[in-house]
């Protein structure tokens, strides 16, 4: 019996082939259909349907939650050898899949598996290392992760980055409504340099999960994008005093899969803060280190969906992001505190340069950076596409 996938496609016209690929990841955020769809689904999805392949929809957690995990595995194998895909491109999110089924996929089928590895940057030792082998191929958007693979002895990765879906975030003929923003959860210390900006006169209009506002749909945040003068990425590379905390990061993202977990990471990250404050010493060791010492966050979605969008992105720094984007040509990068305040009063006096950056970003993000041009490229390097490239 055939499982209960949505077998979608559309009708767009390729240069190439077009590939059968079973994609195998959340429709939802975290598995919650009240959380709206994933960003996987938005943009992996999305990109792939409209680019025109041929996608048999192979939602694990859903298939989970109705049949427990041996059936839920069992169906997917059941699938590969039904459907035979020429691909099955995975983007996992814990350990719902059962490993000595991904790896009979990967060596007694014709079925090519590659999976997408979205936090090697710090899950890498505890997550993707062991994981990976189970695969063909994989893909990670961390520079940092490449010798690492290398040392275990796994050479089938590929170096990608994230991208924009231009088929969904694009540029609206909108006026401005806003002249700050931000669109994520309050996670880190992100409401406290929200309050920090509040106090030197900066309103910051913010929504996601955790915040009073709540969260917004894709089509409102798209349209936040557009209408904003400046569009904030907060990440954690001029977080002083703080060090990089894997274990505090995933169990983050699980209370995002269960109810009132919001309220649990609110509650948890005061307490953090006041303990943090408590055990002082990381925190003056970490204060004498200068900005370029800093291990900077890896690249976001973000980066690409604002520019995408049209919008102009005031960033924190990330690894590489001046080999995606001119700084303060394409987009803008901030430091620490006193810099970020500091550069949103200048680019809100500063409305020519302003508009210059962000349209220079949009053009950078349309030429170079959708998900169409990440795709092509990954599917070229396995061997499934020609060096021809999609109209």
């Amino acid at each position: 019996m055939i499982p209960d996938l949505s077998i979608a496609s559309t009708h767009q016209s390729m240069s190439q082939k077009r590939l059968k690929i079973l994609y195998v990841a959340m429709k939802y955020n975290y598995g919650n259909p009240e959380q709206g769809y994933s960003f996987e689904h938005c943009n992996f999805y999305d990109s792939l349907i409209r680019i025109g392949h041929e996608i048999l929809y192979f939602d694990f957690m859903t298939l989970l939650q109705q049949h427990g995990h041996s059936g839920m595995n069992n169906r997917l194998m059941e699938v590969v050898k039904t459907e035979k895909p020429d691909l099955m491109f995975t983007f996992l999110f814990t350990n719902e899949l059962d490993p000595k089924v991904v790896r009979e996929i990967s060596e007694d089928t014709d079925t090519i598996t590659l999976n997408w590895f979205a936090d090697d940057h710090w899950r890498f030792e505890n997550f993707s290392c062991f994981w990976a082998p189970c695969f063909n191929w994989v893909v990670t958007t961390a520079q940092s992760a490449l010798p690492k693979y290398a040392q275990m002895g796994y050479h089938n990765v590929i170096k990608s980055q994230w991208g924009c879906n231009h088929f969904l975030y694009r540029k609206l003929d909108l006026p401005f409504k806003y002249d700050v923003t931000f669109v994520g959860q309050p996670h880190s210390n992100r409401r406290q340099i929200i309050e920090i900006l509040a106090q030197s006169g900066i309103k910051v209009h913010a929504w996601g999960n955790g915040w009073k506002t709540g969260r917004l749909s894709q089509t409102e945040m798209i349209e936040v994008f557009n209408q904003s003068r400046i569009n904030l990425n907060l990440n954690n590379s001029f977080m002083v005093g703080r060090k990089n905390n894997p274990t505090k990061r995933f169990v983050s993202r699980c209370l995002d899969f269960i109810p009132y977990g919001d309220m649990v990471k609110v509650k948890g990250n005061e307490f953090y803060d006041k303990f943090q404050d408590f055990l002082s010493i990381d925190s003056v060791l970490e204060r004498s280190k200068s900005n370029s010492q800093l291990n900077y966050e890896q690249i976001k979605g973000r980066n690409f969906e604002v520019p995408g969008c049209g919008g102009f992105l005031l960033t924190g720094k990330a690894e590489n992001l001046d080999e995606y984007y001119r700084i303060s040509q394409e987009v803008e990068c901030f430091d620490n505190n006193d810099d970020l305040i500091k550069q949103i009063k200048y680019y809100l006096e500063n409305q020519e340069q302003r508009i210059a950056i962000a349209k220079a970003g949009y053009e950078r993000t349309l030429n170079e950076h959708t998900y169409v041009h990440r795709f092509t490229e990954i599917f070229q390097k396995i061997g499934l596409l020609n060096q021809q490239i999609y109209h």
